[in-house]
């Protein structure tokens, strides 16, 4: 028995969009109707494709398989129709970056810089919570998640992590600032910007100071890395953060390095899920990646 197309039409939007009640509304039919042809299709194929998680449906291994199939030829027929009804370009290839809300805007720009010139492709870049973006990156609706921390995958969340830079954490403060002493004497007595209790760098960063017997004081806890850049430009307390964050600010000489924590990183992950296809476009960020050198 030939494959239904038709089915296999329904299982895609299904699987794009986790939701079998939406999905039902904006293909205009009943939930029982998508619900029955999604059953033939896994009849059709020996497999489950989907398992349920509360309301929402999560691919099973079987179910990433064929959606990978699925997402090729249908994605394929939509260049058709652009090209021949809207004047589109046939094989014009897209990418679909998550990033992490609180990460580094400049560290995400050199990321994605090999293809920011380009005119022959399609970018979309969403900020947002990891667990979000993990499951959109689960529902196909993500090429990559930039991240600063690994993850483990398992037969569930059969996730990839490539570590794309480690970047040294620095004192930063405003130029006007008088030099200070070597650490950890430098920073007694000095209110600090430091970034939440749940971040490595922070970690690292508390580590360190108990070694040195030194009692940090925390003036301001910030998870977002651009609100921790104006705090450090517009106070005169010094920030523990990657002089990546405030690269321009460090050239124009509005802040300054005061020196290097020892032993403190922070990392970035490019986060994947495995598939039978991997886009072109990603490839070669992550090819890239591995050359990358960030001030």
């Amino acid at each position: 028995m030939k494959l239904n197309y038709h089915h296999l039409y329904y299982f895609w939007q299904v699987a794009r969009s986790g939701h079998l009640t939406q999905t039902a509304e904006a293909l205009h039919v009943s939930q029982s109707s998508l619900s029955h042809q999604i059953r033939q299709l896994e009849e059709r194929l020996g497999q489950r494709l989907f398992l349920r998680e509360g309301r929402k449906l999560r691919l099973s291994e079987a179910g990433r398989l064929a959606f990978d199939y699925a997402d090729t030829i249908f994605r394929q027929g939509e260049e058709l129709s652009a090209l021949f009804t809207e004047g589109g370009h046939a094989h014009r290839e897209s990418i679909r970056v998550g990033a992490v809300a609180t990460l580094s805007r400049n560290f995400q720009e050199e990321f994605l810089r090999p293809l920011l010139d380009r005119d022959d492709m399609a970018l979309s870049l969403q900020s947002g919570g990891l667990d979000d973006l993990l499951r959109r990156l689960s529902a196909h609706r993500l090429d990559v998640v930039l991240a600063n921390h690994a993850l483990h995958g398992d037969d569930q969340h059969p996730w990839r992590s490539q570590r794309l830079a480690r970047q040294p954490v620095s004192i930063i403060g405003v130029s006007g600032l008088a030099p200070l002493p070597a650490f950890p004497e430098g920073l007694r007595g000095r209110g600090l910007i430091v970034p939440g209790p749940d971040s490595s760098v922070r970690q690292a960063f508390e580590q360190l100071c108990d070694y040195h017997h030194l009692t940090p004081t925390i003036i301001a806890e910030v998870d977002d890395m651009a609100m921790m850049r104006l705090l450090a430009r517009d106070t005169l307390h010094l920030a523990v953060m990657p002089p990546v964050v405030v690269r321009d600010e460090l050239r124009a000489g509005t802040l300054m390095d005061f020196g290097v924590l020892p032993g403190v990183f922070e990392e970035f992950y490019a986060i994947t899920i495995r598939r039978r296809f991997e886009s072109p476009l990603l490839k070669q960020l992550l090819a890239h990646s591995r050359e990358m050198r960030l001030p």
